[in-house]
Formats: structure tokens, C-alpha cells, sequence
């Protein structure tokens, strides 16, 4: 017999029903504080609109980490694999993958273990990259080739947050002119999408020559490469923030923001569920194992930007249970 769940869980699941975010309930969803998440949501729907920003990794984030028993590319992958890499080169670059992942995941590595080894990894591919003559010309083919997926959800959330004029901004370690040629072919390039990201340099050919700096590995995802683009003080209204992400590198892609009224921390557990879970719940609000769908972070997006009738105390009682609930829910 499964063990009876905690007050606060069954608080949450009613919580979730009474939010109309039914996709909470899945089975993909785990929550260490759900009492807190369901607070959060609901300050963020009685800010309103346009107090709302979305910041978001890429990789393995709004792209699909697998299919099908098969891994997914990254923007780094596709160019990895692509036809324009010689042979040789991509050897290269999968044995770099091969010593490098490993580290990049391990829960028993400190971030200061791991960031020196994260930018010998970027600097050694972008070095052998560097080296194949990649044309610019190429790169919509190079993509359409791939095996790339995006999440599923992907158009409803891009659109939805368009519709809204939500900004939303995209924080990559990956290859930015693969990924926007990604988001450009889906259809789903519009103009509330901002990204910073790892961008090549090509000559006056058209060939590329290096990557531009700063290099945005993994794990310094933060205002030190957003020096200089003034993009968060732009938005410094922008106070409630749903940030997505899938590794510990990912949660300081916000920091950059001057005032943070709410902030909602939803993580993608791709890979090594079991050994990485205690470590997320901990980090994130919200952890979706190996869900590969965007249904709960539309959700939550679905309800924040859904206007409801009467006062902010009547909205309140959408979410929040009352005292009797809190009281009846108890063991």
C-alpha cells in the first residue's frame, strides 16, 4: 500500500485544483515546498501582466532532451554531427563530450570544482569548430538536417507569451546562431525573444573564424557576461519572474535582475533522476523528471495570464485553501 501523503501535499493537490493548474497533479511533477509554490503563482497573478518576465535556458530546457529512447541534440550537437565537421573532427569533439558531461552532472563535484573544467570544454569545441571553415551560409541547412525537437507546448508557450507581450528571454550556453535559426524556423522567432548566448564570428566570406566573447558555459550563467546590455534594467518592472532551467548552473540566470518580487524556479531533470533528485528539490521550486513537455509550465503560464473578475481578496480564495482546509486536510 502506498504511504498516505503529507497534509501540505494534499493541500497542494487541492491548491492545484483550486488554481485551475490541474498539470501540477502530474505525475512528472515533484514539489519539496508546495504550500510556497502555490503563494508564489498567486502573487504573480495579482501583480498582473505586466509585472510578468519568463528567463529560460535552451538546451535540454525548450529543446526535447530524447525521443524515443534517443538523445536529442544540442545546439552544440548539431553542429558536432553535422556534415560540415570532418570525421576527424567530430571524434574529436565526442571525446570532449565523453570526459566532459560527466563532470558537468556529477551531484558529488563543487561549482568551483567544475567552472574551470566547463570553460576547457567550451574553449577546446569552439577551438576545433573553429578549425572546420563553417559558413554562415550553411547554418539553416545544418539545422533543417538535424534531429533538433523542441518541447512539446513549445508554440503555445512562445505564442501565448508573444500575444501577452511577456518577455521572454533566452540564457544559453549553446551556440546562439543555431538556436535562433532553431526558434526561426518553428515559427516562434518574435520580437518579446531576446537571447544571449555563444556567437560565432564569421569573416567577410561568410566563414567562421572564432566565437565572440564573453564564453557562456554552464555554470556562470549570471550578470557576469550580461555586463553591458542593460537588457534587465530595461525591464526593471518586470518583478515576477518564471525562470526554467535544467542544471544547478541555470538558477543564477536571474541575478542580473534589479528587484525580484516573485520568483518561481522551475527545473528540467533530464538525466540521473535518482542520484540528482534530493539536490533539485532543494534548488527549484518545481522539478519535472523526464518530462519532455512544456504542459506545466504552460499551466502556470495559463493562469498568471488569465484574467479573473473581483477584487485581489476574491482571487486570493482561488489558490489559497481556506482556514477549514488547512484544518480538515491535517492527518
Amino acid at each position: 500500500m502506498a504511504p498516505c501523503p503529507q497534509w501540505d501535499e494534499l493541500l497542494f493537490l487541492r491548491v492545484a485544483a483550486g488554481a485551475r493548474v490541474p498539470e501540477l497533479e502530474k505525475g512528472t511533477v515533484r514539489i519539496k515546498h508546495p504550500a510556497r509554490v502555490a503563494g508564489i503563482i498567486q502573487a504573480m497573478k495579482e501583480q498582473g501582466t505586466h509585472k510578468l518576465q519568463v528567463i529560460s535556458d535552451f538546451d535540454m530546457t525548450l529543446s526535447r532532451f530524447g525521443c524515443n529512447g534517443r538523445r536529442c541534440p544540442t545546439s552544440h550537437n548539431i553542429l558536432d554531427d553535422s556534415r560540415v565537421v570532418s570525421e576527424e573532427g567530430r571524434r574529436q569533439l565526442k571525446d570532449l563530450l565523453h570526459y566532459y558531461y560527466p563532470i558537468e552532472i556529477d551531484p558529488n563535484r563543487t561549482l568551483e570544482e567544475k567552472r574551470p573544467l566547463m570553460v576547457e570544454w567550451w574553449s577546446k569545441a569552439h577551438a576545433l569548430l573553429s578549425q572546420q571553415k563553417i559558413l554562415k551560409g550553411d547554418i539553416p541547412q545544418i539545422v533543417r538536417e538535424s534531429d533538433v525537437m523542441l518541447r512539446d507546448g513549445f508554440d503555445e508557450l512562445f505564442n501565448q507569451l508573444h500575444k501577452y507581450n511577456v518577455p521572454l528571454f533566452i540564457f544559453s550556453a549553446g551556440v546562439g546562431d543555431i538556436l535562433e535559426e532553431i526558434i526561426r524556423q518553428a515559427n516562434v522567432f518574435h520580437p518579446n525573444v531576446n537571447v544571449v548566448s555563444n556567437y560565432m564570428d564569421f569573416d567577410d566570406n561568410g566563414v567562421l573564424r572564432c566565437f565572440k566573447a564573453p564564453l557562456i558555459h554552464t555554470y556562470n550563467k549570471n550578470n557576469s557576461v550580461l555586463r553591458g546590455t542593460e537588457y534587465f534594467q530595461q525591464l526593471s518592472a518586470r518583478t515576477s519572474i518564471i525562470l526554467l532551467g535544467d542544471s544547478m548552473g541555470d538558477l543564477t540566470m536571474a541575478d542580473g535582475v534589479p528587484s525580484v518580487e516573485n520568483i518561481l524556479k522551475i527545473g528540467f531533470l533530464n538525466d540521473k533522476v535518482e542520484e540528482r533528485r534530493g539536490k533539485y528539490l532543494d534548488a527549484y521550486d518545481v522539478v519535472l523528471e523526464s518530462d519532455e513537455t512544456l504542459d506545466v509550465v504552460n499551466g502556470i503560464r495559463r493562469y498568471v495570464l488569465t484574467e479573473t473578475p473581483g477584487s485581489p481578496g476574491q482571487r486570493r480564495g482561488c489558490i489559497l485553501a481556506s482556514e477549514s482546509d488547512w484544518v480538515s486536510l491535517r492527518p
